[in-house]
């Protein structure tokens, strides 16, 4: 079955198939292997069977389908699961650090220093100066308290002997 001037209609399959493949391996995330996958299952399927283009398109959007949707399944099944889990969540990093507020936090926001970094906090109010113990982020803002927070708890009363 000739495809395109002369050219076997399952070498354009492999083609797309090994350009999709390529292009996930530049675009960020998960998606295009899936195609890939299905264009070269195809591509296969045409080189040894030979189904004429109608059939061609079926195949491979139900190959695409078949594919997307057992690799969600299986990866909700199986999560990847990472050794670091915070290794983009700068915020959530820092928690349990002490920063120093650099622009007093007032009606809940202000400013705090941590490391080499200045950042956006929330939080009670504090004077600028004061040390503050960072409980979470929320974005590119960190919840902070009050670093003697702990101390000025009255449940935590030292032991009477």
């Amino acid at each position: 079955m000739d495809g395109f001037d002369g050219i076997e209609i399952y070498w354009a399959w492999f083609i797309a198939g090994l350009g999709l493949a390529a292009l996930e391996m530049i675009v960020p995330g998960v998606y295009l292997i899936w195609l890939a996958l299905a264009a070269l299952v195809t591509g296969l399927l045409v080189f040894v069977a030979a189904p004429p283009l109608a059939m061609q398109i079926v195949c491979f959007v139900f190959l695409a389908l078949i594919a997307v949707f057992s690799a969600k399944r299986f990866l909700r099944d199986s999560p990847i699961v990472s050794s670091d889990p915070l290794l983009n969540n700068r915020g959530g990093r820092m928690v349990g650090q002490t920063a120093t507020v650099t622009q007093a936090i007032e009606h809940g926001s202000g400013r705090v220093h941590v490391g080499d970094g200045d950042w956006i906090a929330k939080g009670p109010d504090m004077a600028e100066g004061e040390r503050a113990r960072i409980v979470g982020s929320d974005g590119a803002q960190l919840l902070v308290e009050p670093l003697n927070l702990i101390e000025a708890d009255p449940e935590l009363k030292p032991e009477e002997g």
